[in-house]
C-alpha cells in the first residue's frame, strides 16, 4: 500500500491541487485538520471539497511539535505501508516511477526517501491568488531556490517513507529511537541521494503567503521556523513585496511552457541538488 498522510492549518486552498497531483499514484489520502477551534470553518471548508478528513484536532495555538506528533501518529497505524509526507503546498516529483522506487527501496533494505524544495512563484516575483480552479502551473510559472538564501530555512524533505520510520520537525529529516535523525548526505536506511532525490516543488507563495509569514513569526518567538519566517518577511519587504527573480544565486528559470511538472523541466536542479545535500 502506498499512503498519503497530509496536516492541514488554516489555509485550505492549495489541497485540492496537491491531492489531485498525488491521486493516480497513491491507494489512499489522509488528511488532518489541525485547526485552532471548533468554529474556524476550516473543517467546513475541506468537507466542502467533497474530503472527509482522517483526523480533526482543536488547539488555540499552533504548535509545530504537535503537527510532528500527528504526522508520526498517523503512519504509525499502517507501519508497514510506504507513506507520501507531503505538506498541502508541495508537489513531489520523482525521476521514475514512485512503484520502482519504493521496489528498490524494499528489496536494498531503504527505510526512506529523501528531496529538496523547488520553490515556485508568480511571473515577475508576485504571489498568485490561487482557487480551486486556479491552474497553479500557469499561475506560478516560475522556479527557483530562493526560501534558503533569504532565511536558511532547511530545503531538505523526507519525502516517502515506511510507515514505522518516524520524522523530525517539519518533516526535514528522518529521526530514530536513539536521539540522532538523517542529518547528513548519506545515512544506511534512506537510499542514496546519487540514486533518487525527489524534487519538491513549493507553492507557499502565495497571495496568503505575507499574512501568513506575520502570524508564524509571531508564534514562539524563540522557535526557529518563527525566526525563519521572520527573516523572510524583512527580505520580501526589502524588495517592494516580490522575490528579486534577477538575483542568480536563486536560480530561476521559466517553466511556463509545462502544463504538469517533470523532473527534467527544472533546469538547474543538478546544481542545486548537489548544494541542498550539504546544507
Amino acid at each position: 500500500m502506498l499512503n498519503l498522510v497530509t496536516v492541514v492549518g488554516k489555509n485550505t486552498h492549495m489541497l485540492p491541487h496537491m491531492l489531485k497531483h498525488y491521486e493516480n499514484v497513491i491507494d489512499k489520502a489522509y488528511v488532518v485538520v489541525y485547526r485552532h477551534s471548533d468554529d474556524d470553518g476550516i473543517l467546513e471548508e475541506i468537507q466542502a471539497l467533497g474530503i472527509e478528513p482522517y483526523l480533526v484536532v482543536t488547539e488555540a495555538k499552533y504548535n509545530w511539535e504537535r503537527v510532528t506528533e500527528l504526522y508520526n501518529y498517523v503512519k504509525s497505524q499502517r507501519p508497514n505501508d510506504w507513506w507520501i509526507v507531503s505538506d498541502d503546498d508541495e508537489l513531489q516529483v520523482y525521476p521514475e516511477p514512485i512503484e520502482d522506487i519504493i521496489e528498490q527501496c524494499e528489496r536494498k533494505g531503504y527505510d526512506f526517501v529523501t528531496g529538496g524544495f523547488i520553490d515556485r512563484i508568480g511571473i515577475d516575483g508576485t504571489f498568485p491568488k490561487v482557487t480551486a480552479d486556479t491552474n497553479i502551473h500557469e499561475a506560478f510559472p516560475l522556479a527557483g531556490f530562493f526560501r534558503y538564501p533569504m532565511s536558511k530555512a532547511c530545503p531538505n524533505k523526507c519525502t516517502l517513507m515506511k510507515g514505522y520510520q518516524e520524522v523530525t520537525p517539519g518533516q526535514h529529516y528522518a529521526s530514530f529511537n536513539d536521539g540522532t535523525n538523517s542529518w547528513g548526505s548519506s545515512h544506511p536506511r534512506r537510499m542514496p541521494v546519487e540514486e533518487v532525490f525527489t524534487q519538491v516543488h513549493h507553492f507557499k507563495w502565495d497571495s496568503t503567503c505575507l499574512t501568513r509569514m506575520l502570524e508564524v513569526a509571531e508564534i514562539k518567538k524563540d522557535y526557529a521556523f518563527s525566526k525563519e519566517y521572520s527573516k523572510m518577511y524583512r527580505a520580501i519587504a526589502r524588495t517592494d513585496w516580490k522575490i528579486d527573480i534577477t538575483k542568480p544565486e536563486y536560480l530561476v528559470a521559466n517553466l511556463k511552457e509545462n502544463s504538469y511538472i517533470e523532473y527534467k523541466d527544472y533546469p538547474h536542479w543538478d546544481e542545486l541538488r548537489k548544494l541542498i545535500i550539504t546544507i
